[in-house]
């Protein structure tokens, strides 16, 4: 579903291995490591993806991301609201670290484990997530298995 969604070629197989999770030695970076096997290759290597919190901040409320999700949100028990929050916390994070990741087959991978690091494909990153806004809230709906209006807030 995701190189569907993210744009992934179809000559590479991928599969979130894990994350986000914080990188080590900073406070404003996490991370997602994904597994990645070209067709032409006979093993697959880890990739880990590294995003920058601060863009992940700006991205999310540009996309209006909560607001988009508030109604969905009301459906659930309030005691399990928290925990689904912070659940579309991560998978937030993981849809922007898929589209870094697509951004990094499309330049080219080598066969070995190897890290597209926070400071890359930044602007790229933000012009492919805004492109694949839709994109990205249905990744964050389908794991959540929650249902919502497809259709973007209005404007204030």
């Amino acid at each position: 579903m995701m190189k569907e969604l993210f744009g992934g070629s179809s000559s590479y197989r991928v599969t979130l291995f894990f994350g986000p999770e914080p990188v080590h030695g900073t406070t404003d970076v996490l991370a997602c490591v994904f597994n990645v096997k070209k067709r032409s290759w006979k093993a697959g290597v880890q990739v880990s993806v590294e995003v920058i919190l601060e863009q992940v901040a700006r991205l999310r409320h540009e996309l209006r991301l909560m607001d988009r999700l508030s109604e969905a949100l009301l459906a659930i028990a309030p005691e399990g609201r928290s925990a689904c929050e912070q659940r579309i916390e991560d998978l937030f994070v993981q849809a922007v670290a898929w589209c870094k990741l697509a951004l990094g087959m499309e330049a080219g991978l080598t066969q070995e484990n190897q890290c597209i690091p926070a400071a890359v494909f930044v602007s790229e990153l933000d012009r492919l997530v805004m492109d694949r806004r839709e994109d990205v809230v249905a990744y964050i709906v389908s794991e959540l298995d929650l249902a919502i209006d497809p259709s973007p807030p209005s404007p204030l």
